[in-house]
């Protein structure tokens, strides 16, 4: 019975009676097996497809086997490699070995044991791969940062997340710009069996058309002006685990059906080369556009559309969670930071068109301008603290126009006492000098106001 997962294998062997065996054998075990009788042929199943352990025997007319180790090493395929012999030397080992070869078994054998050396080499091949995939991860890894609400509506993202992760299908996070779709794609895939797996992200929208094919399926040295070297694409980086594609919406109507390619059978092929490569990926997509209105428009593939949409979650906007600004705002600000009714409330009524991004950037930029951890209306952006008192009731708007105005005739009057010096004029209102800038900006007074 098979055990494990299946090999790609290539068995390389001029004895047609011996390959054919190992092949049946290898089948048999539940590996995907490619023979070759001699090197060209194996060269020209190289160039086609991708194979995680080959077979070679090394004394083969024309192209030893030694040769060819050393001509797809030369190549930068990364498959590993086990030379087979019925002369065994001690040089011809060192040799196999100083050339790349993972192993070095001696004629006869039992083909058990060629499996066994298989699997072991197979585990090799993983190996370098798992650790080049922790390099890529590491290098664009960020910070995860918690989910937090308790609105109705972001309960049912929650449960959701918690009945999509498990699934291993493919799931599409719709929702507007800066509602937080890279987080929820985070959550699914810690959720998920893959976990323990690399969550590697791209942003469609944020890489010019013609840089979005390599990146995604990676590139051959020299298959474009400056591929100065071969380049592994995001699918390879992320096998075995997740693939978050961003604005898959915005993704250049040439490279869909590759995309579709992959998700149907796992196969792709790297920008200039010929050879069939094999990943195990989920993919987790993301959009701010109504794709199935782009589907209609026939600017977005409809078997593509389903593919990506085998499971769907619709992200509410901030303006649709209630009381959850306020439970973001605390979360974010921390329990050293206070801030005045009059700001949590315009926080709060503020329609927040850029979601969670936009909120985030209003409290980074408060916490910069506050004096003494404190946040008041006048530390908040403009159109923030306007929105939010134009959001009150009619009676307070009054009441806050005639305040300001009074504030501001305030503000003007001890200039004109101070003759114009900021700094004292600051002393004299009780506050901190950027406070008075601040407040000079807000009310618009200028120079000729006061002097």
């Amino acid at each position: 019975m098979p055990s494990g997962r299946p090999i790609d294998l290539l068995i390389v062997e001029d004895d047609d009676g011996f390959r054919e065996m190992a092949a049946e054998w290898m089948r048999r075990k539940g590996h995907r097996v490619t023979e070759a009788a001699n090197a060209q042929e194996a060269l020209k199943h190289c160039d086609r497809m991708h194979y995680q352990v080959a077979i070679f025997d090394m004394n083969m007319p024309g192209i030893s086997g030694l040769e060819l180790l050393q001509r797809i090493r030369s190549e930068g395929v990364d498959t590993e490699v086990i030379i087979l012999t019925g002369q065994a030397t001690v040089e011809n080992a060192v040799e196999a070995m100083k050339r790349g070869a993972c192993d070095y078994l001696t004629k006869p054998f039992p083909l058990g044991e060629l499996e066994h050396r298989c699997r072991l080499a197979h585990d090799r091949w993983r190996l370098k791969k798992e650790n080049r995939q922790l390099k890529a991860v590491i290098q664009q890894s960020r910070p995860t940062t918690v989910m937090i609400g308790e609105s109705a509506v972001m309960r049912e993202v929650n449960r959701l997340i918690e009945r999509v992760g498990p699934t291993d299908k493919a799931v599409l996070i719709q929702g507007e710009s800066g509602t937080g779709k890279e987080l929820v794609a985070r959550a699914i895939q810690q959720a998920s069996t893959r976990a323990d797996k690399p969550l590697v992200t791209i942003n469609c929208a944020a890489l010019p058309e013609p840089l979005v094919e390599s990146e995604l399926f990676g590139h051959e040295k020299g298959a474009f002006t400056g591929a100065a070297s071969a380049k592994t694409g995001l699918f390879e980086v992320a096998d075995g685990g997740t693939l978050f594609i961003d604005e898959i919406g915005e993704l250049p109507t040439a490279l869909q059906p590759k995309l579709l390619r992959v998700l149907e059978d796992g196969s792709l092929r790297r920008v200039g080369s010929h050879q069939e490569r094999r990943v195990d990926v989920r993919i987790i997509a993301a959009t701010n556009r109504d794709l199935a209105q782009e589907v209609a428009d026939g600017k977005f593939r409809e078997d593509l559309y389903y593919r990506i949409n085998v499971m769907s979650l619709i992200l509410p906007p901030l303006r649709e969670r209630g009381e959850d600004v306020n439970l973001l705002i605390r979360n974010f600000l921390g329990p050293e930071w206070e801030i005045e009714e009059n700001a949590l409330a315009a926080l709060r009524t503020y329609r927040w068109p850029g979601n969670m991004r936009q909120l985030i950037n209003a409290l980074e930029r408060a916490t910069i301008l506050a004096d003494d951890h404190l946040i008041t209306l006048d530390d908040l952006p403009r159109e923030v603290a306007d929105g939010g008192g134009q959001s009150l009731a009619a009676p307070q708007h009054v009441g806050n126009t005639r305040l300001d105005a009074i504030e501001r005739a305030h503000i003007i009057d001890v200039l004109r006492q101070e003759k114009g010096n900021k700094a004292r004029a600051a002393r004299s209102l009780g506050i901190h000098r950027r406070k008075l800038y601040r407040l000079l900006d807000r009310f618009e007074i200028e120079e000729t106001s006061y002097r």
